[in-house]
């Protein structure tokens, strides 16, 4: 990251992974403007907390509004004028996107073409975006590489992060801006987003409840801790300018199987998990598995929280809330 403290827009901010970045920015002395539009998915309350936390501090500067609107976004860039623009907002989940695509189109691939207008006509120097891992759809290949092909993804969320992808390459062709997509294979860790199946099986296990789990238990993520991500997402910030448009896996290289994840949280949570199994949905990828040699060469990117410490700190904080 530049050496002198700048002023970095990252949209999303008041949600899980952009909560966390924005609190790392500004522990390292740089201005943060947060856009958000506390999009009702889930309970605002959760994220004006997250947004509490780094306001206390100075630095922080919130602007609440829909990046589709591209006049008021540019508005903001252009007034804020940031050095580089990180941008995670989006609309998350692929089940959801199944129920709802064109909400999720317009978020994501209309969302992402204003952020990238807007951040050109305020002169940014540097953008990172998030991607996923859903764009290598069920690749019978593993681990998954950023050069594999990515033309058959499985859900309309899938499809957009995708279409996201394509966009910044384009914009880093027509403008010369340095641009990169991040892959995020399965974030977890403190403030994750409440529908999410780590700390949803965490609460209605403490509850005494019985878990329903799509498919036999025999799918694979690669789990990847909240702190990891984060660190990647600084380096590639810095780093993006050598690269001109880039893409980069930031994951875990450690895929863990349902069932047994599912047995480590019973664990960690103290309760001997009770499951009945449903069919699978459609859009849910089989596995997903980070290859991390480009990330690690290029970002010195180092995941360093194995599966049962990360579970620990997510318990502890869920533990917490009461």
């Amino acid at each position: 990251m530049t050496t002198t403290p700048a002023t970095i827009a990252v949209t999303g901010a008041a949600g899980f992974i952009g909560s966390h970045l924005a609190g790392a920015l500004l522990a390292r002395g740089h201005r943060v403007v947060g856009i958000d539009n506390f999009d009702p998915f889930y309970d605002r309350s959760l994220k004006e907390e997250n947004v509490r936390g780094l306001a206390s501090g100075g630095g922080f500067t919130l602007a609440e509004g829909d990046i589709c609107d591209s006049a008021w976004l540019s508005r903001l860039l252009a007034r804020e004028r940031p050095e580089g623009v990180v941008h995670l907002a989006a609309k998350a989940g692929v089940r959801p996107s199944v129920e709802d695509p064109v909400g999720y189109a317009r978020a994501n691939v209309l969302g992402t073409a204003s952020v990238l207008e807007a951040a050109r006509a305020a002169g940014v120097s540097r953008l990172v975006v998030a991607s996923s891992s859903s764009v290598y759809g069920n690749n019978p290949k593993t681990p998954f590489a950023e050069d594999d092909a990515v033309d058959a993804p499985i859900s309309p969320y899938a499809a957009t992060k995708r279409a996201c992808e394509l966009q910044c390459f384009t914009h880093h062709h027509l403008t010369g801006t340095p641009t990169c997509c991040l892959r995020f294979f399965t974030v977890y860790g403190p403030r994750q987003r409440p529908d999410l199946a780590i700390g949803s099986f965490m609460r209605r296990l403490a509850a005494g409840e019985t878990l329903s789990v799509y498919g036999d238990g025999s799918t694979s993520r690669d789990y990847t801790y909240i702190d990891d991500i984060v660190a990647g997402v600084i380096s590639a910030y810095e780093r993006i300018p050598r690269f001109g448009y880039r893409v980069w896996n930031l994951g875990s290289d450690h895929p863990v199987r349902l069932d047994e994840l599912i047995a480590a949280i019973g664990g960690v949570v103290g309760v001997e998990p009770r499951i009945t199994h449903t069919p699978p949905l459609a859009g849910d990828v089989e596995r997903t598995w980070a290859d991390l040699t480009r990330a690690r060469a290029e970002l010195d990117y180092a995941p360093r929280t194995p599966l049962e410490e990360g579970l620990r700190r997510q318990w502890a904080w869920i533990a917490g809330e009461g």
